[in-house]
């Protein structure tokens, strides 16, 4: 055991404090750059109609302004951070430019402009929707002291200084123009005002005060309120088109006209946009981002990319399932475990070459998965028996693991009479939960724990923890039998333990319950977005009462136990908790992408012991059983070999 002890203390800080080391990601671009590229786009697709008709320039002005829009959006895209977008975003800008040098139609034109503003906005996302629904009083104040002056209290571009301006204020009030603008290209003209027009920047505003005024000038155009909500009302297949404000913000009412008609959209826009409140708060998490993921990486897959195929693969599980994941598993594991299966599946399929078929019908089946799991995910599924049983699953599952591991500490310091050193590894657990806070408020307050960082942080220190146990259950296995412990008192335990000694056992239980709250804070923080509080309190508490209730059990009943059977035991579970890190922290290295997955059929996924149906977890698995049998063989070997030189 002396000789575990001696493990560099600094690896296992290194391991523990590996989910704040930033995973790779793609670059990202600032998001005011990719903005003004979105703005710039939908000013082309809006005015470029103004610029020409049936081939020939009716407005010289407006077509210098489009040619210089044009080259603006290609010279801009080329400068934002590398990804593998990039190069086709720049085709599309250059493809944009030349249908504007030859006077193509505007139809044309504006379904480039709107194709590029799209797919700009899948490669570089930036926000497109309020926190909460902006409000029509504050739009309608702001209105009045900001913009009437020029666009007039009505705003149809007359107001009392609108004669004095350059071009003329835009009118509100003209119903085509205000069929072609969302309201988020509405909040981008507010925040960064226009160029070479009177029209100035209103930065200085809170976005909330900008969302408002732009919910307010979106409303102009478009006066049947009432009618709008007996539509919106009437009518759930609506309501499912435009399920938030994210949905709203982005959507214009010419869009939505081609779905339902414009009549009809256009008094729902009159609706919606007096009365935002109607949409509530955007969805605070989807599996949009994994169905746009898994729609990119087949596309990349069919033109025969198979390297950005794989990265756009993993990006769908890492940034949108893995997110969900916690919620998910408290409302029904089942299905978050095929899920997760399939995408590794999916994974695996690009990987060995799969036909392009074989790998759609893949991406069918995650469909279909998906939908089932929008419907656990709603609102409507939760409850509060759900919210309570998952909030004791949760704790209970997670805090099981590093209790049995502490607790057999603790028993060992007992039966060996080292009550000196018991402070260090209460100090270790106690440190770790000190931790697990502290990563819950940086989590909540100033950054978000990626996907990948979470899988990495509890695949390394799965790992690392299952190779201290292992060796552990083999020195525990050896002290099984009465004279090598009554030789190990002799030896070792007449010396005090080394100072070394103590905070490797500091170290091991820090990393051990570190590993599990890391992973409890997340599920509760799932949990908390969209659960009762006193609800989850309510089942978290009765987690902590089970969990007291089982160590107190454990260590009452290894005071009684003679020192044999107390290693023997120990040895057992210990080599079993090792068996089931081994697994899971293969599983998570598999999921953050480190490890390749080669699926094994007729192997259930049981994740609580560690066994999941891929080859890589299988072998680690094997693997250190393979340790621990050797390890308990050689130790039965030693204590047959001492007996017979004893007789």
């Amino acid at each position: 055991m002396a000789s575990l002890f001696r493990l560099p203390f600094l690896l296992i800080l290194f391991v523990a404090l590996s989910g704040s080391i930033p995973y790779p990601a793609s670059a990202r671009a600032d998001t005011g750059e990719v903005q003004t590229v979105w703005r710039l786009l939908d000013y082309v697709a809006v005015d470029y109609a103004g610029a020409v008709s049936n081939g020939r320039v009716t407005s010289a002005a407006e077509y210098a302004e489009m040619t210089e829009f044009s080259a603006t959006v290609q010279s801009s895209i080329a400068a934002l951070p590398a990804k593998p977008e990039r190069a086709r975003l720049v085709a599309e800008a250059k493809e944009l430019q030349a249908a504007i040098a030859s006077k193509a139609a505007p139809e044309a034109v504006a379904q480039k402009a709107r194709g590029l503003a799209g797919d700009l906005l899948a490669a570089y996302p930036v926000p497109l929707a309020p926190a909460k629904a902006p409000d029509p009083v504050r739009g309608a104040a702001l209105y009045a002291e900001n913009c009437a002056s020029c666009h007039g209290m009505k705003g149809d571009g007359h107001g009392p200084q609108a004669t004095r301006l350059n071009p003329p204020p835009i009118a509100f009030t003209d119903v085509e123009r205000a069929r072609k603008r969302s309201l988020f290209a509405l909040y981008q003209v507010i925040g960064q005002g226009l160029d070479g027009t009177a029209m100035q920047s209103f930065a200085q505003l809170p976005s909330d005060d900008r969302w408002a005024l732009a919910a307010h000038v979106g409303g102009f155009a478009f006066k049947d309120v009432s009618a709008g909500e007996w539509i919106w009302k009437d009518d759930p297949a609506l309501r499912q088109r435009v399920p938030d404000l994210q949905a709203f913000t982005s959507m214009t009412p010419e869009t939505l006209g081609r779905a339902i008609g414009q009549d009809k959209a256009d008094a729902v826009f009159a609706y919606l946009r007096a009365n935002p409140q109607a949409l509530g708060a955007p969805r605070p998490a989807s599996l949009s981002v994994a169905r746009e993921k898994l729609v990119q990486s087949l596309a990349a897959y069919r033109a025969g990319d198979q390297r950005n195929a794989e990265r756009l693969a993993l990006s769908a599980y890492l940034d949108g399932f893995e997110p969900l994941e916690p919620i998910l598993t408290a409302r029904d594991a089942t299905l978050m475990a095929r899920i997760e299966g399939a995408m590794g599946e999916f994974r695996t399929a690009i990987g060995r070459g799969v036909s392009v078929e074989a790998l759609a019908q893949k991406a069918a089946v995650l469909e279909s998965l998906f939908s089932d799991a929008e419907t656990a995910l709603s609102p409507d599924a939760a409850s509060d028996a759900s919210t309570f049983i998952g909030a004791l699953t949760i704790l209970l599952r997670e805090g099981l693991e590093a209790l049995l591991i502490v607790v057999a500490m603790i028993a060992f310091l007992r039966k060996a009479d080292r009550p000196e050193v018991l402070p260090y590894v209460h100090g270790g657990w106690i440190a770790a939960l000190i931790a697990g806070g502290a990563t819950w408020a940086v989590a909540t307050y100033a950054i978000s724990i990626s996907g990948a960082s979470r899988e990495l942080t509890e695949g390394f220190g799965s790992l690392f923890a299952a190779v201290v146990l292992v060796s552990v259950g083999i020195w525990m296995h050896g002290k099984s039998h009465a004279e090598s412990w009554q030789r190990y008192i002799r030896e070792a335990l007449g010396k005090a333990l080394s100072r070394r000694s103590a905070w490797f056992l500091f170290g091991l239980a820090f990393l051990v319950v570190y590993r599990e709250a890391f992973e409890t804070i997340l599920f509760f923080a799932a949990l908390a977005a969209q659960g009762s509080g006193s609800i989850i309190a309510a089942g978290a508490g009765t987690a902590v009462v089970l969990l007291g209730v089982i160590a107190w059990t454990m260590l009452r009943y290894s005071r009684s136990l003679p020192i044999g059977k107390f290693f023997a035991y120990s040895s057992v579970l210990i080599a079993v908790l090792a068996v089931v890190l081994a697994g899971k922290g293969t599983a998570a290295l598999q999921e953050a992408g480190l490890i390749d997955i080669t699926p094994v059929a007729h192997i259930p996924r049981l994740s609580m012991l560690g066994i999941f149906p891929s080859l890589q977890p299988l072998l680690l698995q094997i693997l250190a059983l393979a340790v621990l049998w050797i390890g308990f063989r050689y130790n039965d070997r030693k204590h047959a070999s001492n007996t017979a030189a004893a007789e």
